[in-house]
């Protein structure tokens, strides 16, 4: 189950992304984020939004439990880390982990 993303355009963002660029590639649905100061820029019209979820979903049927050493890289975003598993950001979230 996927989330329409919201269009959050980060304004002022000088730094072109893409491969090499030295920023963690997400792999996002259609497109790619890139982990950039804690947050997650996606490429859009000729600018970069913050590319965030437009709600909340639960990934309820996630048994693996993330953390260091899990295998999945880790991801800064805002105030928690992501986890990429499986073409998904993985974050905990009141005894469950979201599917951003």
């Amino acid at each position: 189950m996927s989330t329409p993303t919201l269009h959050h355009e980060h304004p002022a963002h000088e730094h072109t992304h893409g491969p090499g660029c030295g920023h963690t590639e997400v792999p996002h649905g259609d497109h790619v984020d890139y982990a950039h100061d804690g947050h997650l820029h996606r490429a859009h019209s000729g600018h970069w939004d913050e590319c965030e979820p437009g709600g909340h979903v639960a990934h309820e049927t996630h048994d693996h439990v993330h953390g260091d050493g899990c295998g999945h890289p880790s991801v800064l975003h805002g105030g928690h880390v992501d986890y990429l598993h499986d073409g998904h950001r993985h974050a905990a979230h009141d005894g469950h982990w979201d599917d951003h």
